[in-house]
């Protein structure tokens, strides 16, 4: 049976976005971390590059393939030296543009989405409010009408990419309270009344920004609302299996680079005249990190092939099935990276060490797209617990 991850255009895909990865991203990355974000010019070589709009169809200015191609750029820049955080803010759009393109708006489509996949625009998505958490139902930045705009009060926060952020589809509340009163807006930054409150520094994303939005009697045009007022819960529960399972892909690419580390370490250090991988518990835990990277891995590309197959995001099963993937490749990648760390040592707790950055980058991933016993719940009632 052909592998579906492996056909002569992926594995080409893959030598790509490899190549560029250690080219382009991976000698420069410990500067972006201490820059605390991303230079705009990485979004716009990425494009030319063939790489930021993979997964959009060209018909709204994407590089086209589905949601198997997203994994494999995921897992190339990962393996190669990136990082989830860098995949976080160089790949925001990911997050910020598909409700807008799903409404078929086509002047909405023109306006953010084109340049944003041309690397001219960054976009974030602003969902979580203070005290908010993974309530989407229960937000409350207000969106009035007045004539031909709305406007926005409220504040966010956790907003990634949103420092540098040129627009921010925004969830506000149009209606009543409740999943049936909320409505995706796209706001521009440059707005009277728009302000990032705060730049919050993290434990780990280091090179993607992450802001705290204020919004004081913003004014939208009221064509910058996506789809039907009212209809953005929908909007953004759609899109919740796709970013589920691309953190869990995120998730096993980082247990294997940090796999692939240990492994060279051990190789090299020696101790007591030895090889450190010469120790028998230094050889078992490699083992013990491989077997559940491989677990992690099957998981979640079943469930990212099933998914690239349906299209149907609201399919119960799909659903549940992003739901334990991204919980058993976030329970994998903490603790192979945490063996990594211990392989590596005192060398393994210094900042100048690749496995530090994933180290302390893991430790999202089983927050960000619905915490780890948030999906177990949702995953309890979907299989009738």
């Amino acid at each position: 049976m052909t592998d579906r991850w492996a056909t002569p255009e992926r594995i080409a895909l893959r030598q790509a976005v490899a190549a560029f990865t250690r080219d382009r991203i991976a000698p420069h990355l410990p500067q972006w971390e201490d820059d605390g974000q991303l230079p705009r010019s990485l979004h716009r070589e990425t494009a030319e590059a063939g790489f930021l709009g993979i997964g959009f169809d060209e018909s709204v200015g994407g590089d086209g393939g589905d949601l198997i191609d997203i994994s494999i750029v995921s897992e190339a820049i990962v393996e190669n030296g990136g990082s989830t955080g860098l995949l976080a803010s160089l790949y925001t759009h990911g997050i910020a543009l598909p409700h807008i393109v799903d409404t078929g708006d086509r002047e909405l489509i023109d306006r953010y989405v084109r340049p944003t996949l041309a690397g001219q625009l960054i976009g974030s998505l602003g969902i979580t409010e203070p005290g908010g958490g993974s309530n989407v139902a229960g937000i409350s930045t207000r969106a009035v009408r007045d004539g031909d705009h709305y406007v926005v009060n409220g504040a966010k926060t956790f907003i990634t990419s949103s420092v540098r952020a040129d627009f921010v589809t925004t969830a506000v509340r149009t209606g009543d309270p409740g999943h049936g009163g909320i409505s995706l807006i796209v706001i521009d930054t440059d707005t009277p009344g728009f302000s990032v409150s705060r730049n919050l520094r993290k434990m780990g994303w280091h090179c993607s920004d992450t802001g705290e939005l204020a919004f004081d009697d913003v004014r939208v045009p009221a064509a910058n609302l996506v789809g039907e007022e009212n209809g953005g819960f929908y909007l953004v529960m759609q899109q919740f299996v796709t970013e589920r399972l691309s953190l869990a892909v995120q998730a096993y690419a980082t247990c294997q680079r940090a796999l692939d580390l240990a492994v060279g370490y051990a190789r090299e250090r020696e101790t007591f005249g030895r090889p450190l991988i010469s120790r028998q518990v230094i050889r078992h835990k490699l083992v013990d990190m491989h077997r559940r990277t491989e677990a992690a891995r099957a998981l979640t590309r079943r469930a990212v092939e099933r998914a690239a197959d349906s299209g149907d995001t609201t399919d119960p099963q799909l659903i549940l099935d992003a739901a334990i993937a991204k919980n058993q490749a976030v329970e994998a990648v903490e603790w192979v990276v945490n063996e990594a760390v211990q392989i590596f040592g005192g060398m393994g707790y210094m900042r100048e060490s690749e496995i530090d950055r994933h180290y302390r980058d893991a430790r999202l991933l089983g927050i960000g797209g619905g915490a780890t016993e948030v999906l177990n719940d949702l995953a309890a009632k979907l299989l009738g617990y």
